[in-house]
């Protein structure tokens, strides 16, 4: 903890010195507080701050309820980092000045925010609450679903129908034709399988054989199948029997950890493959220009853009997964039954809560679901475009009527971008279909914006560098060694000097070497825009070379062979041989991670 308010001192002073004030006494502050309060000063009070200075920032000027958690004393501001907010709000009134400092702007939340994100566990009191939280939001999709007027639901099927139409038109054909081919993804199932253990699986449900036979998914070829399936080992599953997802909480913040869901094996082995045709589908068609899957920056852009024109806002949901409700994924596909039979066919109804026993869900998905972050994109951008189409008065009859709003309307997982002047009727109308808007984090009367970790005043960039993991005390802290070396490279990307070269204190006494690399090296080593260091040439490739630290791991043993390894080698993507020539001996993620010292080039 020491080194984190060392950090935060070195920080700050040089922050101060770019806006031309002092903090001395934040400095005292933070010191005396942390002593009292302990780490969680940083870690939630901190950045409860921040966020406080964002919405006013929104607002235009200094609400009573902000910056509660510290002392104001001869004006509205409080006594903390005034140096800093004196040159954004009017210390008398308050009010957001006609031209605040930016340089400020960008301080107060670099010094407030950044440690927001460090990943630190929370104590079992907010384990419990997370895990309660989590079921009391599937209790209210649940009453959202048997309140919802028929005739809202209708309204939402018409506008789902006329955006995703020819997408799920296309998933009927594939699953119609036996085309869907299935994957496993890279993390961890329900069975605690190994990663080539997944090809062994011998699981199956009866709500999948409905629509996807057994023999075409779990067995390489014909050969293999017998003429009773029993005979194989393959378990079936009705509904009452279906292993339920394993719900777990992962580190997020000190405030609370993220709840996920680990699906089973197969489950997750057909969503992967129903997944890929609708990935196809957005990236080649009108969708890619609404709904974002792989890049950010659009999303990023366009929070730019709103916040110099004031013409786009962006919102934040909360438990943006756990509030997308089966109803309104079922409407999505009403006139496409085999694509819903489909969808569902894949979909855990009961998820396993510690502390909660095994629980029926009314959501779609949680987060963990290889379908859940495809399905609330499209339920959020139809609810967008009902809000749009209720404000102007008229129903959309054709695609033409949504292309205007390429450029103004966009869904990135729960980030959303729209148009200021539709901004309310949306945010309504999120919030009846069950949707919870995060109004602090959503922003459109100021001239600020925020969406998929960038953020914007004025159409200046005021993004900030967040600590990930608490410093290292040794080189055998792989994780922490690997984050606080990137801390340094994007606090030197930002051009914070004096930190970068408190920072490279820090490391130096960990790592042995630490020369000048490009951005692209796969050396463990410091950023400069001097360009790199070259210590010898390689003989062979006659390229330069430079001792440095790198990241070594190997996958653990996992021995595959047999149907399992045959079913692996058809269900492999593109007709390139496989990168991994030891795939079918070692597979999954390291369980183990070494820093080692070797000649590696430095770009």
């Amino acid at each position: 903890m020491k080194s984190l308010i060392a950090l935060w001192n070195v920080l700050a002073n040089e922050l101060a010195s770019r806006c031309s004030t002092s903090t001395t006494m934040d400095i005292n502050t933070v010191q005396g507080r942390v002593k009292h309060e302990g780490l969680s000063f940083l870690t939630i009070t901190l950045p409860t701050f921040g966020k406080d200075f964002q919405y006013c920032l929104d607002q235009g000027f200094v609400v009573p309820k902000a910056f509660l958690s510290f002392r104001k004393s001869g004006s509205c501001l409080p006594s903390f980092l005034r140096g800093f907010t004196e040159q954004v709000f009017d210390a008398s009134t308050g009010v957001l000045m006609c031209e605040p400092n930016v340089e400020a702007i960008q301080a107060i939340r670099q010094l407030t925010l950044i440690f927001s994100k460090i990943l630190l566990p929370c104590t079992p009191e907010r384990e419990r609450k997370a895990m309660s939280d989590y079921v009391h939001c599937d209790m209210e999709v649940e009453n959202v679903e048997s309140t919802l007027p028929d005739s809202d639901v209708d309204e939402f099927g018409r506008m789902a129908q006329l955006l995703f139409s020819d997408l799920f038109s296309t998933l009927d054909r594939k699953i119609w034709n036996e085309e869907i081919v299935p994957k496993h993804g890279p993390g961890a199932v329900a069975e605690k399988l190994t990663s080539n253990g997944k090809y062994r699986s011998q699981y199956w449900t009866a709500r999948l054989e409905e629509v996807f036979h057994v023999g075409d998914f779990l067995y390489p070829n014909s050969r293999f199948i017998s003429t009773d399936y029993e005979d194989d080992g393959i378990d079936f599953h009705e509904p009452e029997t279906e292993i339920p997802s394993r719900v777990i909480s992962v580190p997020k913040t000190q405030k609370a950890p993220r709840i996920i869901a680990i699906e089973p094996s197969t489950i997750q082995y057909v969503q992967q493959g129903i997944l890929e045709v609708i990935m196809h589908h957005i990236h080649s068609g009108f969708l890619n220009g609404f709904i974002g899957t792989e890049s950010q920056e659009p999303n990023q852009l366009l929070a730019q853009q709103g916040s110099a024109s004031q013409t786009l806002a962006t919102l934040d949901l909360s438990e943006a997964s756990d509030r997308v409700s089966s109803k309104l994924v079922r409407t999505l596909m009403r006139n496409h039954p085999l694509s819903e039979r489909a969808v569902f066919a894949c979909r855990s109804e009961r998820a396993s809560v510690p502390g909660n026993g095994v629980i029926s869900l009314a959501k779609f998905a949680s987060m963990g679901s290889a379908l859940c972050f495809p399905f609330e994109a499209m339920v959020f951008l139809t609810i967008i475009f009902l809000g749009i189409e209720k404000e102007q008065g008229h129903r959309f009859s054709k695609k033409e009527d949504l292309l205007s709003f390429l450029g103004e309307v966009r869904v990135y997982g729960d980030d959303l971008i729209v148009p200021v002047d539709y901004v309310h009727t949306v945010v309504d109308l999120l919030e009846h279909y069950g949707a919870k808007v995060g109004r602090p984090k959503s922003f459109w009367n100021g001239k600020f914006r925020e969406s998929c970790g960038k953020e914007y005043y004025d159409g200046h960039d005021v993004s900030i560098v967040k600590v990930r993991r608490l410093f290292p005390s040794h080189r055998q802290q792989v994780a922490e060694t690997v984050s606080l070396v990137e801390l340094r490279n994007q606090m030197y990307s930002f051009g914070n000097w004096r930190t970068v070269q408190w920072l490279d204190g820090k490391i130096e006494g960990i790592l042995d070497y630490f020369p000048p690399v490009e951005p692209t090296s796969s050396a463990l080593s410091r950023h400069s825009f001097l360009g790199y260091l070259s210590e010898k040439e390689d003989e062979h490739l006659h390229r330069p070379l430079v001792k440095a630290h790198v990241v070594s791991s190997v996958s653990p043993r996992d021995p595959l062979e047999g149907p399992g390894a045959l079913l692996k080698y058809f269900l492999k993507r593109g007709v390139e041989p496989a990168f991994d020539e030891s795939h079918l001996e070692r597979a999954g993620r390291p369980r183990n991670v070494y820093i080692k010292t070797r000649w590696v080039p430095p770009y």
